[in-house]
């Protein structure tokens, strides 16, 4: 596997073919987890578990699979590291879990999931689709990392359950509700795409 071809596969998902603010894929998470970082990191962890070994399995299996339930197989396979990821949080982890609730079972209709499956697994072996996997799934997670900081910040005043701005911030509700999560993503895309993409262009 060339140097050349491993770097590009995993820094293109991180800026010019990120899911979120490029392709814009996944959002539906934005409006769900991201009012608090806590949640966010639990949940973008399992989308780059999900992703990276979705990915790697199905191009293992992608010579095998006949094309009339390739979708179906997608599907089981996803599903399966989903269970695994719900399975792992509610043994270790049951407050988040109980937090979480129904978003986790919700990384199975993840377009950003089957999104690089089917435009990279299929086509390419599988430690490259591992690499792509892993990569999409970061720069997934930096975005809603971002997005999460200034929610909680600008909607309760803390970090992590730490007061950071202290008694003289009033906090804007708005920020803690779904509304908000739209708003920060749509400045989010606005900066990265107006600004840092343009920027790199020239």
């Amino acid at each position: 596997m060339a140097k050349g071809i491993v770097k590009k596969t995993f820094l293109a998902p991180l800026g010019k073919d990120n899911p979120v603010f490029v392709q814009v894929l996944g959002i539906c998470s934005t409006l769900a987890v991201t009012n608090k970082l806590e949640n966010t990191l639990v949940m973008t962890l399992g989308v780059m578990f999900t992703t990276a070994l979705s990915s790697w399995t199905l191009s293992l299996m992608r010579s095998w699979i006949p094309s009339r339930i390739r979708m179906m197989v997608e599907t089981l396979v996803i599903a399966t590291y989903v269970i695994l990821v719900d399975i792992a949080l509610k043994a270790f982890y049951p407050e988040m879990w109980k937090q979480l609730g129904p978003y986790v079972g919700l990384i199975i209709t993840n377009c950003i999931v089957m999104g690089r499956i089917e435009a990279f697994a299929l086509q390419n072996k599988p430690g490259l689709s591992l690499i792509d996997g892993l990569a999409s799934g970061l720069g997934y997670a930096y975005v809603l990392m971002i997005i999460a900081f200034f929610r909680e910040l600008l909607g309760t005043g803390s970090l992590w359950g730490y007061p950071i701005l202290g008694s003289w911030w009033t906090n804007w509700s708005i920020m803690i509700m779904p509304p908000g999560g739209f708003f920060m993503l749509a400045i989010f895309i606005w900066v990265v795409r107006e600004v840092v993409l343009k920027e790199a262009k020239k």
